[in-house]
Formats: C-alpha cells, structure tokens, sequence
C-alpha cells in the first residue's frame, strides 16, 4: 500500500529492514545503543561491529530520542535509533514518547538532508506497545512531521509480519484522503 501526502510517499511493506537501500533506516534501539534483541540486534548484525564502535560515541539515548550514525555494511547509508517507551498500560506518557521517536526520526533527516527512511513498528516488539495505536501514532505523527521536512519524500513503514502492516495500512488510510495502491 502506497500513499501520497504532499511531496512525500508514504508505503507500508513487510520486510528485513535490514535489506533497504534507503538513506536512513530506523532502529528500535534500547537506551544504551549498543545493540539488543529484535531489530535493534538484527541491525548490529548486518551493519558489523564499527556500527556498535560508534554508538559507544554517543553514551546512550533517553527513550523518545533518536541518534544518527552511518549504516556501515546495510545497504542504508544512515542508522537513526530511536529510543521507544515500554508498554506499561499507557498512563506514564507512552504515547507522546512513541510519537516523539518519530518526530525525531523525520527532524534528523530533514537536518542531514536524507530524502527516504524506513521506519520498523517501534516498541511493538519485546516493549508491548498494543500494535493498533503504535500503528496510528506512528503514521499521524510522520504525516504531521512531514510539514517541517520537506527534504524528506519517501517513507516507509517496514512491517515484520502482515498483521503489523494492516494495522499501518489502515492507519495510513485513516489519516484523509483515499489511498492509492
């Protein structure tokens, strides 16, 4: 499923997101950035040992923050790790920090001029964030990002399975206008 708003296009697949060449993929990353289970592990993996060399740089990241750093040997040339919260029933801000990671995400690849990203379901993993509102959160904060990053015309939601992205998918058609396949 593919979407147009304004100059971006917006599509949701299910895929390694390790395998797209893009300008920046997104990580779910823990606080420490130097790698885990999941996404976050599997990036470390295919991007090699200088990639956790340079997380060490940067000393951690507060949950609802993203970093960037190179993508070393993925086909992306920029990793983006974002911080998501854990799912502790939705009363300590989790919202507003899953959206922050994706508010963040789209400011750093407007600040390094990086035209497409690819984000993953961020905390809907091993952190329990309920897949449905993950998926709204995520699309409606992009969309809203996008007004302020017009560098930015491509994104991707790289789903794991076909459920996470049906769940992107009707988000991304609830957001306004019909959706184009």
């Amino acid at each position: 499923m593919a979407r147009q708003i304004g100059p971006a296009r917006l599509e949701v697949i299910v895929a390694n997101i390790t395998s797209l060449s893009v300008d920046a993929i997104v990580n779910a990353a823990n606080s420490s950035l130097l790698g885990g289970g999941g996404v976050d592990g599997a990036i470390h993996r295919a991007a090699g040992p200088e990639l956790v060399s340079e997380c060490r740089m940067l000393h951690g990241c507060k949950t609802g923050n993203a970093k960037i750093t190179r993508g070393y040997r993925l086909p992306a040339r920029h990793v983006i790790h974002a911080v998501g919260p854990v799912w502790n029933g939705g009363s300590l801000g989790e919202d507003e920090l899953l959206a922050s990671c994706y508010r963040r995400a789209i400011e750093l690849c407007q600040a390094h001029g990086l035209a497409s990203v690819a984000f993953p379901a961020i905390s809907t993993g091993i952190y329990r964030f309920p897949g449905d509102r993950a998926a709204r959160i995520a699309v409606s904060t992009t969309v809203d990002a996008l007004a302020a990053a017009p560098a930015v015309t491509r994104v991707i939601f790289c789903c794991f399975s076909d459920a996470s992205a049906a769940l992107h998918a009707q988000a991304m058609a609830d957001v306004g206008s019909p959706c184009a396949d």
